[in-house]
């Protein structure tokens, strides 16, 4: 009884000590969205070139001293190198470099602002028509379809021929052309979330129907629509840089890179370097975005670690029948 007595006493303060122990928290969503995406090389890769754009356009003046609208007819077209100007000079003198970063500032911004705008007159025309539905969903829906009916590059032309080629405008008019995928992303998503039990629980407490769409839906609908958004970022680069090639995005004394572009395809014999240099930015920011967002989808994804593992079990099994 003496030893059974000493076995119970040295068992009791070892149970109290554990149980005492804090239980440890277990990570959010955004945590764990996070430690994916920095497991990811593209995506990371993606995220440190976007954020070199977006450091550059915002500290151009302090990494040239040109001016990107300063003429400087001594120095047409010089090659890269020549008096200082790091990346060489346009038809009409002016630095390339200069006009790279500042075109940045431009290009980002119509990227960032289109996404923005979008997201947000797609989220609330695509919320209401998903959680509201019959006739409101109908009236919704049918003018997706006809928007998506319509040429949009075409449409951008007609409005900014008609309204001028302001830089507000074009944002306004690619916001209004490039909402519909949204909205039908997001009608898709309340079609589904309407019917869970906790907004049928929301509605027995009496929270109303805005409540329930801003408060609880558009909350778990919010991964797909971040991930479109990141990847609306460089089709609106695109878009804007197809406009400033034609002539009706950007004008001088402003500069983008597909004013840029417009500029340099006179000179390609001359120096062809000049059509390089906007290409090789346009190229590597677009694919930037779309790595990010790739990353952002994986990371967001709760059934991409049970994929890798399965795909490795597939793997070890494959490479044990072979041997």
């Amino acid at each position: 009884m003496s030893e059974a007595n000493l076995q119970t006493s040295t068992v009791i303060p070892q149970v109290e000590v554990q149980a005492s122990k804090p239980l440890k928290r277990p990570p959010g969503p955004w945590r764990t969205a996070w430690s994916k995406f920095r497991r990811n090389p593209y995506a990371v890769t993606g995220l440190i070139v976007l954020l070199i754009f977006i450091i550059g356009g915002a500290a151009a003046p302090w990494l040239t001293k040109y001016d990107p609208a300063k003429i400087d007819m001594m120095f047409v077209n010089a090659k890269a190198g020549t008096d200082g100007h790091l990346l060489g000079t346009d038809e009409l003198g002016r630095d390339i470099f200069a006009r790279l970063l500042y075109s940045a500032r431009i290009s980002l911004t119509v990227g960032f602002s289109v996404a923005a705008g979008s997201v947000i007159i797609g989220a609330i025309i695509g919320s209401i028509s998903g959680f509201f539905g019959g006739f409101i969903d109908t009236c919704f829906m049918r003018l997706v379809d006809v928007m998506n009916s319509i040429p949009l590059l075409f449409l951008n032309i007609l409005v900014l021929a008609i309204f001028g080629t302001e830089f507000r405008y074009m944002i306004i008019v690619l916001i209004l052309t490039s909402w519909m995928s949204v909205a039908r992303l997001v009608r898709g998503m309340f079609l589904q979330l309407r019917e869970m039990q906790y907004v049928e629980a929301a509605r027995a407490i009496g929270v109303s129907n805005l409540g329930i769409i801003f408060k609880h839906l558009l909350r778990n609908a919010s991964f797909p629509i971040i991930v479109n958004a990141t990847l609306m970022v460089g089709s609106a680069i695109l878009s804007e840089s197809a406009l400033s090639y034609l002539g009706l995005g950007i004008q001088a004394p402003k500069t983008s890179w597909g004013l840029m572009l417009s500029n340099a395809q006179e000179f390609m014999l001359v120096d062809p370097l000049q059509a390089v240099y906007p290409g090789v930015c346009i190229l590597l920011v677009v694919l930037a975005v779309n790595f990010i967002g790739d990353g952002i989808q994986d990371s967001l994804n709760p059934r991409q670690k049970m994929s890798e593992r399965r795909i490795d079990r597939w793997r070890k099994s494959f490479l044990k029948s072979k041997i």
